[in-house]
């Protein structure tokens, strides 16, 4: 492309992606604590998931528990999203305001859905076996996602939907209104995740 040419490629909708440190390590403790919810309540609650099991919001107020201990160990991650969006980080300011597990078997998935009345959701991979379907996102521009024309080839100009390819120790962190689902397990093993919010107190 010549100098008298551009490409101005305008308003990105970002995915930041990491493979957290000590993930192993992490992961023990938190396959432990999201088992043992379930064994406490194997009904859980329906948003999202299609015949998976979704937990409840995680009691947060122990500053000491396995999802806090969690949380603060991908503070970084959550500071370099900041950084990177040129947002001001204030750790006082920023809230989860819910975390949640969410354990699919082989044939669940969960169905396209964004996360209202938030700044950043995040899904992190507890376990993620080979074939257990990705992280699918898509265009939240519904007018571009409905009328379109004909193309003979894909481009990332063109594309409505991106699929994530994820393995264990992943977290992903994007903005909450971008839809987002996963695809299904195809899989023997369980796929375990583990999502949260984050609003920015004002």
């Amino acid at each position: 492309m010549s100098q008298k040419e551009q490409l101005l490629k305008l308003f990105p909708q970002p995915v930041f992606k990491y493979q957290i440190n000590d993930y192993k390590s992490q992961n023990n403790e938190l396959i432990k604590y999201i088992y043992e919810l379930h064994e406490k309540d194997s009904n859980g609650v329906k948003k999202s998931n299609i015949n998976g099991w979704h937990s409840k919001s995680f009691d947060l107020s122990d500053k000491n528990s396995t999802p806090n201990n969690f949380f603060s160990h991908i503070s970084t991650h959550i500071m370099d999203v900041f950084n990177k969006y040129g947002w001001v980080f204030d750790p006082s300011k920023i809230k989860c305001t819910s975390m949640w597990a969410i354990i699919n078997k082989k044939g669940n998935f969960n169905i396209e859905h964004t996360h209202s009345n938030n700044y950043l959701s995040a899904a992190y991979y507890v376990k993620a076996p080979e074939n257990c379907g990705n992280f699918k996102a898509s265009n939240p521009n519904i007018i571009n996602r409905n009328v379109y024309p004909k193309s003979n080839k894909g481009t990332e100009l063109n594309s409505n939907t991106a699929s994530i390819n994820v393995r264990e120790g992943d977290l992903l962190i994007f903005p909450a209104y971008l839809p987002h689902s996963v695809e299904e397990n195809k899989s023997e093993e369980d796929r375990v995740i583990i999502s949260f919010n984050l609003d920015i107190l004002r």
